[in-house]
């Protein structure tokens, strides 16, 4: 169930889109009376989408949306406010809002915007995680980055984050050099002499936990950096 977060401050018109999007849109929907609230139960857990009146107390809704961009850059904003100049439509945007709905509005309207923006969001999701895989196939092991786990038959390996990390920037460059340098820089951020020394203790210790398989193979490319190679 996709959970939304609604910050209205009028408490009729609140509980009326609530229970509306519970019942028709099945959604679990979260609501609070004004910015300063609304802030707090979005630190609290994570939310789909986020509705905001722009016109409440304490803290309004441009207000709150760019605290809460400066949290979350991607969770799908909708905008609500009595004002329709194109001013206040254009602040919506440039605030990282993702649609603007004009009052009064038909709910109907609103449950299609809520639906569009979660599909939208669904498919950027999902192109991410094609993008960014976290399985691995190694010869006879499997890795798991997620669970930093290396896995053969009945054996499991518990890596640490930093060998998940190394890990999974070879496997992302199977057959081909990882440059010491990109390594560095993506896992320690700095490619000072002791991380490099760090990370050489770091690759030891993965060739070891894939010893088992010999087509499997961590090789050193003299000059330039690491490639992992299966046969």
């Amino acid at each position: 169930m996709k959970k939304i977060l609604l910050v209205e401050d009028d408490p009729n018109l609140g509980l009326l889109l609530q229970d509306y999007l519970q019942l028709k849109g099945k959604f679990d929907v979260v609501l609070c009376k004004d910015g300063e609230e609304g802030l707090r139960a979005f630190t609290k857990q994570t939310y789909d989408l986020l509705i905001l009146d722009v016109m409440m107390p304490k803290k309004d809704g441009f207000t709150l949306g760019k605290e809460i961009r400066k949290i979350n850059p991607n969770v799908p904003i909708i905008f609500a406010t009595a004002k329709a100049m194109i001013e206040d439509k254009t602040q919506a945007f440039n605030l990282g809002g993702d649609d603007y709905i004009t009052k009064p509005f038909r709910i109907e309207e609103l449950l299609l915007r809520i639906n569009a923006l979660l599909r939208r969001a669904d498919k950027a999701e999902k192109k991410v995680a094609d993008e960014n895989p976290t399985q691995f196939k190694l010869g006879s092991y499997s890795f798991d980055y997620g669970m930093q786990m290396i896995a053969r038959g009945d054996a499991q390996q518990k890596l640490s984050t930093k060998e998940a990390e190394l890990l999974r920037l070879l496997c992302l460059r199977k057959n081909e050099v990882l440059t010491r340098e990109e390594a560095l820089l993506n896992i320690w951020h700095d490619d000072n002499y002791f991380n490099g020394r760090s990370m050489d203790v770091f690759l030891s210790k993965i060739r070891k936990y894939l010893r088992e398989d010999p087509s499997v193979e961590i090789i050193n490319v003299h000059g330039r950096g690491y490639k992992l190679l299966i046969n």
